[in-house]
């Protein structure tokens, strides 16, 4: 696995890329990345990990045991993954763990990044909803602040080399506290196949399950917002994903054939009541997860441009954010003014990209939100939204703020609040430099 870090250090030390004599030859390369590594060894007293207690991250917590001889505090996030978190604790203390952090984040992160993410209509790539990538901040976030109370050295995360959540971490941790020294065992350690590491588990006392046995048909990543499926028998972007591999809705084919109804309610531009009754951040998104995975609603099979520079082909299952997505553009449709609008829309694929890079901390992220959160301010009203076999579509919608009027709008008698016959100037000027540029070029 040391292979994608071995080409980063090629792009990052050569001083001209066309010269050989200035590019380091793969043994300095390698060298220099063992040597980074382990400069650090001796010198951790402690670190945080984030802990998930599956069998990869009990590896790392092992590793980091042997190889940095430091203490090990243990993190582990509940975001909504829908998995029962206490025996990664009991893991923990079985592996000499003395200090243990289980925390529930769930109304934080549906609050203070899902939310704030949907009032921008972020999608990457214009399809992505960016499930994993909106969680990484504030598991980075929090182990930056466990690490500062516990006066550790360093963090850890166990993201590979390939990917981006490597990215969004580290980003995050410098972010934060930019003296803090980042462990990434994936670019450290000699293991590099699936055997390898379950012959280290085994030799360490470290259980294995039956079903990570075999090459696993494909790693997922779950929490409130989404699930995610990628790699093995996902690589090959031509064939299709299996049906049992679905755990979160529905096929469309098998949705019920009645559809279902529901209203919406915003308030500055976030959903704060389904059918009129209030519900937590966490508990509103739950329900329409629920909801929308009854009716086969939230699916998508996507080949997206990772920032660290090669095409990956991922599944997803976000019922509820697609649902979400589709409400709040309802309710903006009649709330917002055309400029604030077309301005949010040509902002978003940037702060979209923002997001999947790992940049939520960045001055422009922030930047972004405020004047997207401006455009909010008067987001507030109902939406009717219809689902039906993996459809979501808008029934109606209504404000008190609303800039949609009837009159004005209407085929019918207006009372004189819109002169038909002011559209013929408004017409001519705009096509003024086209008719200037048609009879120039004539002539021509």
């Amino acid at each position: 696995m040391l292979a994608a870090g071995h080409r980063k250090a090629i792009a990052g030390s050569a001083v001209k890329t066309g010269s050989s004599a200035l590019r380091p030859r793969a043994s300095q390369r390698c060298s220099s990345v063992v040597t980074n590594a382990s400069a650090l060894k001796g010198k951790i007293k402690k670190v945080v990990l984030a802990y998930s207690g599956g069998l990869d991250t009990s590896i790392i917590l092992k590793w980091l045991q042997d190889e940095y001889g430091c203490e090990v505090v243990t993190f582990t996030a509940d975001l909504g993954q829908g998995e029962e978190l206490e025996p990664a604790r009991a893991k923990a203390e079985k592996m000499g763990i003395k200090q243990i952090y289980i925390d529930d984040l769930r109304e934080t992160f549906v609050k203070d990044y899902v939310f704030p993410m949907f009032r921008a209509n972020a999608q990457y790539e214009g399809l992505y909803l960016l499930g994993t990538s909106i969680a990484r901040p504030l598991i980075a976030k929090r182990q930056i602040e466990i690490a500062k109370e516990v006066g550790a050295d360093a963090v850890c995360h166990g993201a590979t080399g390939k990917g981006n959540d490597q990215v969004r971490f580290e980003v995050s941790y410098y972010a934060l506290k930019p003296d803090i020294k980042v462990i990434a065992p994936w670019r450290e350690w000699t293991l590099s196949s699936r055997t390898e590491m379950i012959q280290y588990a085994e030799t360490n006392g470290i259980p294995v399950p039956a079903s990570k046995r075999g090459e696993a048909p494909y790693s997922m990543d779950a929490n409130l917002l989404h699930i995610s499926y990628e790699g093995n028998a996902l690589e090959d972007p031509w064939v299709a994903p299996s049906e049992s591999m679905f755990t979160r809705s529905v096929s469309p084919e098998q949705a019920p054939d009645k559809p279902t109804e529901i209203e919406i309610e915003f308030e500055k531009g976030n959903p704060v009541a389904i059918d009129g009754v209030k519900m937590s951040p966490a508990t509103l998104l739950a329900k329409l997860n629920q909801l929308g995975g009854d009716n086969g609603i939230g699916r998508i099979d996507l080949v997206e441009s990772r920032f660290v520079g090669m095409k990956s082909r991922g599944v997803y299952e976000t019922p509820g954010g697609t649902i979400l997505l589709m409400a709040h553009r309802g309710i903006e449709s009649i709330t917002l003014d055309r400029g604030e609008s077309h301005l949010k829309d040509d902002l978003m694929p940037r702060y979209a990209e923002l997001i999947y890079n790992g940049f939520w901390f960045s001055p422009e992220r922030e930047a972004l939100q405020t004047l997207i959160d401006k455009t909010q301010e008067y987001c507030t009203g109902t939406v009717r939204v219809k689902l039906y076999k993996g459809n979501v579509s808008i029934t109606g919608r209504k404000s008190p703020y609303s800039l949609y009027d009837k009159m004005i709008a209407s085929f019918e008698d207006d009372g004189g609040l819109y002169n038909q016959a002011d559209a013929g100037g408004f017409i001519k000027l705009q096509a003024l430099r086209l008719r200037t540029l048609g009879i120039s070029r004539k002539q021509a």
